[in-house]
Parts: C-alpha cells; structure tokens; sequence
C-alpha cells in the first residue's frame, strides 16, 4: 500500500489553446480540463490504475466536492477536517507542448491541522509498503515540516519519499542525515536549489545531474531518481547511477508527468524489479503522462518501459 499526503491540494484546471498564448489577447480556448490534483493525489489516481492500494491523506471538509470526486474516482481519500477553500491551479496549454502554470498559494493551514494530518500518517504508515510527502506547502506550514515528518515517519519504521522544492527541500536537506528519506525525487531546476549549479546545465547534462543527486546519498539519502523533463532522467544509490533515455512522445501536457515518473518507480520498487528496472519504468510512466492532456495520469496498457534505454553512468571522477 501507498500512503501520500498532499498538504496543498488544489482543484487543476487546464486550458487548451488552439494555437500560440498571446499575453493581452482575447483568446478562446479549445476545451477546459478539470480535475482534482496535487502530487499525493495524483500518485494516489495511479495506484488505482495499476491495481495498487493507495490512501491519500490531505486537508479538507469530508463533503468538499474535492473529496467526492476522488472518492467517485475510487480514490481511497481520508480528509482530515478544515475550512479553508481549496486552491485551483490552471494550466495554459500549447499546441506545442509549452505548458503556462499559475499556482494559487492555498488556505492557511493551522497547526491544529498540521497535527491532525501528521497523525493521520503515523497511525497508518506502518501498514504502507510506502509513505509519499508530494508537493508544495500551503500558507501557514513552516517550511522545516516535511522535515519533521520525515523524522516521524522513520521511527516508525516507514520508507519515505519526497517530492518538493523550494524553501521545504532546502530545508529537508538541512536537516540530512537526520530528516533523511529512502527517495527523493527532484528535477534539475530543483537540485540546482541546493547544490547552487546552473539548473539548465543538470536539466541537459545526465552526468551532471547525477553527480548533483549524489550529494544527497552521501549525506544519507538511499535513492535518488531526478527527473530531467525532455532529457530523462538519472537513478543514483550508493554504489550505482544510471542515466534513462525518454521515448519519443508527441508533448500534450507536461503536469503529472513527475508525478507519474515517481509512481512508476514505487511501482518497480513494489515489484521487485532491479534499480535500472524501475528507472525504466519510471521514465516510461512520464513520457506516457507527457502525451496525454491536463493531468491525465497514463493506464498501465500506455506505459512501455521495454522500449526505455537506460545506461550506467560513472559519476565517481571529481569535476
């Protein structure tokens, strides 16, 4: 089983365009996607894909229409209670794949709430194969909480992944070897946050980036999978890297495929399939996202990882 929490959930809204955005034009759209999301959220919709139980533990009133949609979806959603209205994020998307985001902050989250959530994790995270803290944190929650959690969430005896940016990762990492998960999953943009690299070199570079993730193992991370959009993605442990080549895919729309890229290595993971294995997996399961519209998250007849190239990398010379 797979328990995530998304702490900002937020209702994603995608706009597809017919052609080019032009700022301060009148344009009308082709179709409008909406959908409940959040990177717990969406993790959670692929386990229901692939046959894999799941919980998603996020804030919200239990009649919220948030809530009922996932549990319409067969999403097995455990709210825990607070007033606050949902976000909504929208997606502006281009014929060419270019994807425009526009991210509201989100309700205040109290720390009567934060309690509560936190809790909800601790009672069911040792029946979890898996425990996912995805995605940004709202107004309200200090930025050191994944962190915390992380601490938590490991006395209990929980594996741990993380996916976040910005103040909350560069705080996670301040807090390495103690806060430390089994995985984390950042982009290049996301590891230059810490390491101070140029994000677009570890976007384009495999090497680069893997050597950027190994500084997260040698301070006590077990696995990183870094996403590197259009160019793959690098897999580093403590004794081995690997570099994943994306499938040629007619880009749709870029949001979730990170989503579905973590998914799809957990999936290897509960599987049992070797390290290279699961980054394969993964980097099948986001160029199948990329192709499809809005937040669609890929069925596992979409996914083909027997056609991902995958090489060891040796990242073990300095420079």
């Amino acid at each position: 089983m797979i328990l995530t929490l998304t702490a900002n959930p937020s209702h994603d809204r995608t706009v597809v365009l017919g052609g080019a955005l032009e700022r301060g034009a009148v344009i009308r759209a082709d179709s409008v996607i909406s959908q409940a999301g959040g990177k717990g959220v969406n993790i959670a919709r692929a386990c229901v894909s692939a046959g894999v139980p799941a919980v998603a533990v996020l804030p919200a009133a239990k009649d919220d229409p948030f809530v009922l949609e996932l549990l319409a979806a067969g999403i097995d959603c455990r709210p825990v209670h607070h007033d606050g209205a949902l976000r909504v994020n929208i997606t502006i998307s281009e014929p060419d794949g270019t994807t425009t985001k526009l991210n509201s902050p989100g309700p205040e989250l109290t720390a009567d709430v934060r309690r509560d959530l936190g809790e909800a994790l601790r009672r069911r995270a040792a029946a979890a194969d898996w425990v996912v803290l995805a995605g940004s944190l709202p107004p309200g929650a200090p930025p050191e909480w994944y962190a915390e959690l992380v601490v938590m969430l490991r006395a209990s005896g929980a594996r741990v992944a993380v996916d976040t940016s910005d103040e909350p990762l560069r705080s996670l990492v301040a807090r390495l070897p103690e806060a430390a998960p089994q995985l984390m999953k950042p982009n290049g943009e996301e590891l230059a946050q810490f390491t101070g690299d140029d994000p677009e070199r570890l976007e384009s570079d495999p090497a680069a980036a893997a050597k950027a993730a190994r500084t997260l193992v040698e301070s006590g991370v077990e696995t990183v999978l870094a996403t590197l959009g259009a160019r793959g993605a690098v897999l580093v442990t403590a004794t081995s890297a690997w570099y994943a080549e994306p499938l040629p895919v007619a880009v749709v729309s870029t949001v979730g495929a990170g989503d579905s890229s973590l998914f799809g290595y957990l999936l290897g993971e509960l599987r049992g399939r070797r390290p290279q294995e699961r980054l394969a997996l993964a980097v099948a399961y986001g160029s199948a996202a990329a192709g499809l519209p809005g937040t669609t998250i890929p069925q596992p007849d979409q996914v083909r990882p027997e056609l991902v190239s995958v090489h060891a990398l040796d990242i073990t010379q300095e420079g």
